[in-house]
């Protein structure tokens, strides 16, 4: 199984637009509308310097980390641009707050960033942007809270996704009952342990057959999430469902990111070439 194709966001009157050119692909931050959380929230978009409306185009959105925001990668891994380009996709990078952690809050209403990422986004892009409207053509990934939040919503959303990636994932939450937010969009984990344990990745597994969605993380050795994305790994081949894993040199810092995307944007193009499905 493998990889998918990047989303794009599409620039339209009314919009809050700045362009850039980085290699030859366009790089345009928009502003997207969540109904659900009713407010407007930005995105960036690449587009390949191929882009025609008369092609559809795989979309794969990459997701940030805790304290981040939807301009993070393109501000520290600015080379993820010439992706697009070098294998003819979208690519969108999705807002989850500053620390979202890509679930709909049982108790915050603004905060329902599950729903935005994994179906208002993906709908408003397929809508505006010409993109293949399948989980054929679509991939997420993302680094730390956002490679939590890309299996998390990949997992729950297999009619939308069809590929999914994460680079030093926080995929168990439960060891940070105090840390990075987390209790403020879940509530305590003294009281409501239910909630910890049902919106952990490692505890999702159960949403997936043999097949049914290309997977493929790694983290660093170094990394302080390398023993949960080991588990996560161990179950999955427990559960005979195919993923690759990776295991490198390196912590949880942008240098090992910035390697990281690399290989997951291979890994998606060939998901989009129909060579790992």
């Amino acid at each position: 199984m493998n990889i998918k194709k990047l989303l794009f966001i599409p620039l339209f009157i009314g919009f809050a637009v700045c362009s850039l050119k980085a290699a030859a692909a366009t790089v345009d931050t928009v502003l997207t509308h969540s109904a659900i959380m009713n407010k407007d929230i930005k995105a960036v978009v690449i587009k390949p310097a191929d882009y025609s409306s008369t092609k559809k185009y795989p979309v794969l959105y990459l997701l940030h980390g805790f304290s981040g925001n939807y301009s993070d990668w393109i501000k520290k891994v600015p080379a993820v641009a010439g992706l697009a380009d070098t294998y003819h996709f979208i690519i969108v990078c999705a807002d989850g707050d500053f620390a979202g952690w890509y679930f709909d809050s049982p108790t915050i209403k603004d905060s329902q960033y599950e729903t935005y990422v994994g179906t208002e986004l993906v709908n408003w892009v397929d809508k505006h942007y010409s993109t293949i409207t399948d989980r054929k053509g679509r991939a997420i990934t993302g680094l730390s809270m956002g490679g939590h939040g890309a299996l998390y919503i990949a997992f729950k959303h297999l009619d939308k996704f069809g590929a999914a990636g994460s680079m030093s994932g926080a995929v168990d939450i439960r060891p940070f009952p105090d840390s990075f937010g987390i209790e403020r969009v879940l509530g305590k984990y003294s009281e409501h342990p239910d909630r910890w344990e049902q919106n952990s990745v490692v505890n999702l597994i159960y949403l997936l057959k043999p097949n049914s969605l290309a997977i493929t993380f790694d983290v660093g050795y170094d990394d302080f999430l390398y023993q949960a994305n080991q588990e996560l790994h161990e179950k999955l081949l427990e559960r005979k469902v195919p993923h690759d894993y990776t295991v490198r040199p390196g912590g949880h810092t942008w240098e090992f990111w910035g390697n990281s995307i690399n290989y997951q944007a291979l890994y998606f193009s060939l998901f989009f070439g129909g060579k790992n499905s």
